[in-house]
């Protein structure tokens, strides 16, 4: 005798004009169909976004990279390691705004193709719908927590220190053939032509370290030695003549050898100076040594620090604006492009507010609650619009409607 088989209890929702069946089945501590069938979509659109987003800010700081790192005479693969460390800035910027596209999109359309209404219809409870939105702000707060709290630093820090090695950085490439070359603020070089061996030719030298007594010095010819204390040039058969402007008289002094230490002509201490943007959490909180002295400068890396924890709650902040604009209230085609509109004003307020307080924050240390509750009172306010009663929602349907229908503007 054959056993019995218990039918599987599900649902079924098949989007209009697809073949394709969308099975919400509980399942113990799973995913269920319906949260990963809007999951995909959603992380889908946010990846994609992402994407576009940080390449397209990545091409116009790389161009202004290019050259800085051309002048410079480095190779094509310095550019690539410095256009790389600029990727986790550029991140912290676009993921909030990616999130917020994508969960807009995503539901903009489930409701365009009735979906949601069908879903809903079904039994799905408003938690069922946001849990996919909600999973991905999880991994969105996740990955900007990694970047704001540890990758960030991190990229920071090698960018400056490599930026600030390529500007005290001296070599044959940097010298242009028949112009004069700003080495540093004290130091201007011309030589007519120089070889692949950094022969050089025709040299001019113009040190301005002492302003009252400036020093030209010529010569026939030179190399450009590197040494284990930095280049240094070193010039055959020339001329070093000094000017006193104080007593209005000028020395000559001809050489057949004479050479000079460009290192000395770099950055003073010869050291990076870690700024607040390139140091990790427990420094910002818990500075060390000078940066324990100063009550200013204190105040400005604890405020850094607050930012910091900040940031990454604007993504769910966006996320439960693009939801409540959704699904509160009556899903209705009627009113989702207002919607849409409300929800993207809704946004750029919040970040207008962002700017603003930190700016606030940093004259005024004691102005950074506010930095937590410009993304936390939207989240609060968007998940009541979310979970109230279908009175509230309705009213909301209509006051969008309302405001933005052509009868009204009549």
């Amino acid at each position: 005798m054959p056993m019995p088989v218990k039918p599987r209890q599900s649902i079924k929702i098949r989007r209009q004009g697809s073949p394709k069946a969308i099975v919400a089945t509980q399942a113990d501590g799973t995913m269920n169909r319906l949260t990963r069938y809007i999951f995909f979509q959603c992380f889908g659109l946010t990846l994609f976004v992402t994407l576009g987003l940080t390449m397209a800010f990545w091409l116009t700081g790389a161009l202004r990279l290019v050259e800085a790192v051309v002048d410079r005479g480095n190779s094509l693969g310095t550019f690539a390691r410095l256009a790389v460390l600029t990727l986790p800035q550029l991140l912290e910027l676009t993921l909030p705004v990616a999130s917020f596209i994508g969960i807009q999109f995503t539901y903009s359309k489930l409701v365009a193709d009735s979906e949601l209404v069908v879903m809903r219809a079904c039994g799905a409870s408003q938690g069922e719908l946001i849990r996919p939105a909600m999973i991905l702000g999880g991994i969105t707060v996740l990955a900007m927590f990694s970047i704001t709290l540890y990758l960030g630093p991190v990229a920071k820090n090698e960018f400056k220190a490599l930026q600030f090695q390529i500007r005290n950085q001296f070599s044959g490439d940097l010298l242009q053939e028949g112009n004069f070359t700003a080495v540093s603020h004290s130091l201007t070089v011309y030589v007519k032509s120089h070889d692949a061996a950094d022969q050089l030719h025709g040299i001019v030298i113009q040190d301005e370290r002492d302003p009252k007594r400036p020093v030209t010095l010529t010569a026939e010819n030179g190399v450009l030695v590197q040494t284990d204390d930095g280049p240094r040039v070193v010039m055959f058969n020339g001329s070093r003549e000094t000017w006193d402007r104080t007593k209005h008289q000028l020395y000559v002094l001809t050489f057949d050898r004479w050479s000079i230490d460009v290192a000395q002509y770099g950055d003073p201490h010869g050291v990076h100076y870690l700024q607040p943007d390139e140091r990790f959490l427990p420094d910002l909180f818990f500075p060390k040594g000078k940066d324990s002295s100063d009550p200013s400068y204190r105040e400005r890396l604890w405020v850094e620090g607050h930012n910091r924890l900040t940031q990454p709650l604007y993504c769910l902040s966006f996320i439960f604006v693009a939801l409540a604009s959704m699904l509160s209230g009556e899903l209705s085609r009627r009113v989702k492009n207002p919607r849409v509109v409300v929800a993207w004003l809704v946004v750029a307020v919040i970040e207008a507010s962002s700017v603003a307080v930190t700016a606030i924050a940093d004259h005024h240390p004691a102005a950074v609650i506010l930095m937590y509750l410009t993304p936390l009172a939207p989240m609060v306010i968007s998940g009541a619009l979310i979970f109230s009663s279908p009175r509230i929602g309705v009213r909301w349907r209509d006051f969008l409607a309302g405001m933005m229908s052509p009868a009204s503007s009549s």
